[in-house]
């Protein structure tokens, strides 16, 4: 037996034993999808489906990213839906122009932080009414569909309603994450009701139907932005909520608006990299971008001890900053722009020690998220990098009487620290780890994409640019390549990351480098899953095709046509 388990160690460090038969690399991987009329890249295959049908129907890029998030807020259940809120970054050929949308929902206006106070409780919890705040998604739905929308949002909502009515077979690892959230949820009213068949959540293969999802969504349809946010269904949500002791309110629903704002971007070796300003975290992935084009990644390597190091220190600075300024701007003063400066990334550079691992940065750490990330393209050129998400994979818990969905429950993500950016206030969004992305070249548009995942996706956003820019990778490689994920001690926010934290690596990374990273000082656990799902679509302007890519982490594919 000991010469078996000492001849299969010895095979499993063998780099032959780990390259890709076809490229390779050290990972598998597989070919990108090319096509020159549109491309879809959602985490569901029948969800990426849904949108290139939309696109052949006439229906532009925009029309196909709604479609696409309806489906799947259908078919994966455990990751968005209409009860979560929406981030979107648009690129409009014709106007050569980015737009970002911010539809993320605001905290219930009757809750205040005293009520916390007088409570005693300490962290706003995790599940039941007290996080849920507005969801944003349908509304952010219109805004995109009245600017930018080609074909009538019935025939864009139609796939997803007729999936809810007829059914659909539910995928292997959305089965194995509804298996999970039920440990969570079984307990709260009308799930069961919502996502059972016969006496459990949906195993792989089962066919799944949700009636009830498919009449609010006809609502919508037919009654506009207005079919959620006023009349039955905005009752029914507000009803629900108080009766199980929350806040949220009819007026609260009402009165809810998405907001269009100005991306934002730094310029990394010639590529602007742009994602959208707080109360969002996407411009840790900025900051952490600045900190290393001060370095010669390249010359370093894919995979290197001292490329893994130097990225995890640029995490880390980022990621303090993010604790302490990120938030909702309408309530804070926030300097975005010098965050994402140069000016800024030169004077923090000398803390990172090329040799050691920093034990104590003042940061603050926020896990446990789930979401879909999907992006399409149309024969005109437009681009969609959307970004959807209830939070905690679900959500709350809270299930709505008859409406077919879950909401959301980022009010957890609110500080309860007075003075703090992202303290609790009537009104407000909180701080979200929900980010889509975007990549110019020349002012041209280059790649959309996004990759899901808490806080690991300004790190994989960062390590996403740096594969296709530094190393070289294709679209495909760039996101089926092993990452780094850096996990700080949790602490109070805007208190210290003690000890270093944790250093995940994911499998394909080779031991003599890991050897060094533990010489330096760093924490390096191995973790299976927390490594996020990626999809991305690429323009050559030189052709006029489009590259798509989509992870093995998920369910999901690329298509084109």
């Amino acid at each position: 037996m000991k010469k078996i388990a000492f001849f299969i160690l010895i095979t499993l460090n063998l780099k032959s034993y780990t390259q890709d038969r076809i490229t390779g690399q050290l990972f598998s991987t597989r070919s990108e999808v090319i096509a020159e009329s549109g491309m879809v890249a959602t985490s569901h295959p029948l969800a990426t489906q849904v949108g290139i049908d939309i696109l052949k129907k006439g229906g532009n890029a925009i029309d196909a990213a709604i479609a696409s998030n309806a489906a799947i807020g259908l078919m994966e259940p455990t990751g968005n839906g209409i009860g979560g809120d929406l981030f979107a970054i648009i690129w409009i050929e014709k106007e050569k122009k980015l737009y970002g949308l911010n539809a993320s929902g605001r905290s219930p206006e009757n809750l205040t932080l005293n009520y916390f106070e007088k409570n005693n409780i300490t962290e706003i919890p995790a599940y039941g009414p007290l996080p849920v705040s507005v969801p944003g998604c349908v509304d952010g739905w219109f805004e995109m569909h009245n600017k930018f929308g080609n074909i009538s949002i019935k025939k864009v909502l139609d796939p997803a309603i007729k999936y809810a009515e007829n059914g659909f077979p539910v995928t292997e690892l959305v089965a194995h994450y509804m298996h999970i959230a039920n440990e969570k949820f079984n307990k709260y009213p009308n799930f069961k009701e919502t996502y059972y068949i016969n006496e459990s959540t949906p195993k792989k293969g089962e066919i799944f139907k949700n009636p009830n999802l498919a009449n609010t969504l006809k609502l919508i349809a037919k009654k506009g932005r207005e079919g959620f946010y006023e009349g039955k269904v905005a009752q029914k949500i507000s009803e629900f909520v108080i009766e199980q002791g929350g806040f949220l309110s009819y007026y609260d629903l009402k009165n809810h608006k998405s907001e269009w704002i100005e991306p934002v971007s730094t310029n990394y070796r010639g590529y602007d990299i742009w994602e959208l300003p707080p109360n969002g975290q996407g411009i840790a992935a900025l900051q952490i971008l600045n900190l290393l084009e001060g370095y010669d990644i390249k010359s370093m390597g894919f995979g290197s001890a001292e490329y893994i190091h130097h990225f995890t220190e640029a995490k880390k600075i980022a990621f303090a900053d993010r604790a302490r300024y990120y938030a909702d701007m309408d309530f804070n003063k926030i300097p975005v722009e010098y965050l994402i400066s140069k000016e800024y990334s030169d004077s923090r550079r000398n803390e990172i020690n090329s040799k050691k691992a920093a034990l104590k940065v003042s940061a603050g750490e926020i896990e446990n998220g789930d979401t879909i990330y999907l992006t399409t393209a149309d024969k005109d050129g437009n681009m969609v990098s959307l970004i959807q998400s209830n939070y905690r994979g679900m959500g709350s818990g809270m299930v709505p009487t008859g409406l077919g969905f879950m909401l959301q429950d980022r009010g957890e993500l609110f500080s309860l620290e007075k003075g703090h950016f992202n303290v609790y206030e009537p009104g407000k969004r909180p701080f979200h780890t929900i980010i889509p992305a975007f990549i110019t070249k020349d002012r041209k548009p280059y790649v959309s994409f996004g990759l899901m995942g808490g806080a690991m996706q300004p790190q994989g956003h960062a390590q996403i640019v740096i594969n296709l820019i530094d190393f070289g990778m294709n679209l495909q490689e760039a996101g089926d390549a092993p990452r780094i994920r850096h996990l700080s001690n949790q602490q109070p926010t805007g208190g210290y990351m003690n000890n270093g934290g944790e250093l995940s690596l994911e499998s394909g990374f080779d031991y003599k480098e890991i050897r060094k990273l533990l010489e330096y000082g760093h924490k390096v656990i191995f973790d299976l899953g927390s490594y996020g799902g990626y999809q991305a679509i690429m323009y050559d302007d030189k052709t006029g095709v489009y590259f798509g890519a989509s992870e093995s982490r998920k369910d999901g594919n690329a298509m084109g046509y």
